[in-house]
């Protein structure tokens, strides 16, 4: 069969839309082209009948009300897929029918609703309507401010429910509106935040694949990425800001000798260009006088003409050494020079490595050490007593340490200390802290945990540890701590209760080991 060509299925297309008598629509034309062209016919999008659908639905929840925006976003869209997805998700937030409804005239099947006399608006006091108004007003700053008319919303939003005399339907159909705008609001901050850690995180690849030769810097890099990766807290970027600042003073005084020697050598450079055109003069002089002294002395018919001429090539001559080891002596100056500005440039560079990745972080585990403990704790307990919180404290000790470091090694003890750093970070909360105190030994903070609470964490650590192995060349590892957990009493310094919490440490030692005693 020869296939038609396009001008000749439309030719055939007007002819049978006269020969139907059908009128010549475009969703005519196109049925009775795709028909002739052996094109399989999809239906056009229905938009209104859904939009009339949307409209009759209940928004009896925040997820009806959400999913209802989204059925809605997909009709714009003209979008199947979208409608079908939206429609799923709504049936999902449909309330089950309860006891109460079962004798209610309204309930005609298990998808009905009724107002229970718990959703009764008597109930619905001002003072409750202020407390909500009070929560999306500390909500706020989490949201941006860079839609002006969701701000203007909020505005409209939180003037009405500090209203004495608003209605409590009017609020609840404020409340219903604002949530299904919020539940947008919201997704687009999680958006832009996921979007703007991926940049920071490509920024600082690029500046440490670009920086190879400077360790201190790719410390730096390291510290930001850690920091900039999920759950964020303002404690850990907190602690890299301090250890920045140190870094970044550090900086400015390697700037400045990094300046110095450049300035040495370019001195050095320029007088050794100088002194290589005098000598080149003077060699070239030097030259000259010899081949005239020669002349004379070929010319001479006696030793009285030569004696002259021998004076006058010697002076020469030791003009000429002389100055050669003047030009000497000042190169080699400025060469010793420039050797002690490498010497203190390396030596700063060396500084600016130990202060990138030790300042305030022990370099082995990438916890906080002695000194990044201290002044945690400083925070810490300050904060507690503003606050009138608790804290608890922790303190760890691998079981068995000794002999592990003697049957496979140091290395592998290393990587024993850096497998249980690593198994910590990932049970402890966001605004836990972990230190590497001393040897085998680790101190964490946990804040706003009563002992209980304190003892149960260090046990979910342990029985984490458990279900994780290393290895240590083909042979597995297994590591167990004991542990003991002090909360901070008033009037306590910090050093007290690390004391309390190793007494209770050693007693789960001398218990049997992996064990969570409180002080």
């Amino acid at each position: 069969m020869v296939e038609k060509r396009s001008f000749e299925i439309a030719r055939e297309t007007l002819k049978q839309l006269t020969a139907r008598k059908l009128v010549p629509t475009p969703a005519n034309y196109q049925s009775v082209y795709n028909e002739i062209a052996g094109i399989p016919s999809v239906q056009p999008f229905p938009a209104d009948f859904f939009r009339d659908l949307s409209q009759t639905l209940p928004l009896k929840t925040p997820g009806q009300q959400k999913q209802k925006g989204l059925l809605d976003y997909a009709i714009d869209r003209l979008s199947w897929d979208g409608v079908k997805t939206a429609l799923v998700g709504y049936g999902g937030f449909v309330p089950a029918a309860g006891p109460d409804e079962a004798s209610s005239p309204s309930s005609t099947g298990s998808d009905s609703v009724v107002v229970t006399a718990s959703s009764n608006p008597a109930a619905l006091t001002t003072e409750f309507f202020v407390q909500i108004a009070r929560l999306i007003e500390y909500a706020q700053p989490a949201l941006g401010s860079d839609d002006a008319r969701f701000v203007e919303q909020t505005q409209n939003l939180l003037k009405a429910m500090r209203d004495p005399q608003a209605d409590a339907f009017t609020l609840k159909s404020l409340l219903s509106a604002y949530s299904h705008r919020l539940s947008f609001a919201a997704e687009d901050q999680a958006e832009i935040r996921n979007g703007l850690l991926k940049l920071l995180h490509l920024v600082f690849v690029n500046i440490g694949e670009l920086s190879l030769d400077e360790q201190w810097l790719k410390g730096q890099m390291d510290a930001l990425m850690q920091v900039a990766t999920p759950p964020l807290s303002l404690r850990r970027i907190d602690e890299l800001e301090r250890l920045l600042g140190d870094v970044i003073f550090k900086q400015k005084d390697a700037k400045f000798k990094t300046l110095e020697a450049q300035d040495e050598m370019r001195k050095m450079l320029a007088v050794f260009i100088e002194r290589l055109a005098q000598m080149t003069q003077s060699t070239g002089s030097f030259q000259s006088k010899l081949e005239e002294s020669a002349k004379l002395i070929e010319q001479a018919k006696s030793l009285a003409d030569i004696a002259p001429v021998l004076k006058e090539v010697v002076g020469t001559t030791r003009g000429m050494a002389q100055e050669s080891q003047l030009s000497r002596d000042q190169l080699g100056a400025m060469q010793e020079r420039a050797k002690q500005t490498e010497a203190e440039l390396a030596k700063l560079h060396k500084e600016l490595d130990r202060v990138s990745l030790q300042a305030r972080h022990d370099a082995l585990t990438g916890a906080l050490n002695r000194k990044g403990l201290d002044e945690a704790l400083n925070r810490e307990v300050s904060t507690t007593r503003r606050n009138a919180s608790v804290l608890s404290v922790a303190l760890l000790d691998i079981d068995n340490f000794k002999k592990l470091n003697d049957t496979l090694g140091h290395a592998t003890g290393d990587i024993a200390l850096t497998h249980l750093a690593a198994v910590a970070r990932e049970c402890m909360r966001p605004q836990d802290t972990l230190a590497r105190y001393g040897g085998e030994e680790f101190v964490i903070l946990l804040p706003d945990t009563v002992l209980d609470k304190g003892i149960e964490a260090m046990t979910r650590l342990q029985r984490e540890l458990t279900k994780r192995f290393f290895l240590a060349g083909t042979e597995k590892v297994l590591i167990t701590f004991s542990a003991g957990v002090a909360q901070m009493t008033d009037g306590e310094t910090p050093a007290e209760a690390i004391r309390r919490a190793d007494q209770a440490m050693y007693l789960a030692k001398r218990a049997g080991k992996n064990r969570v005693l409180g002080a």
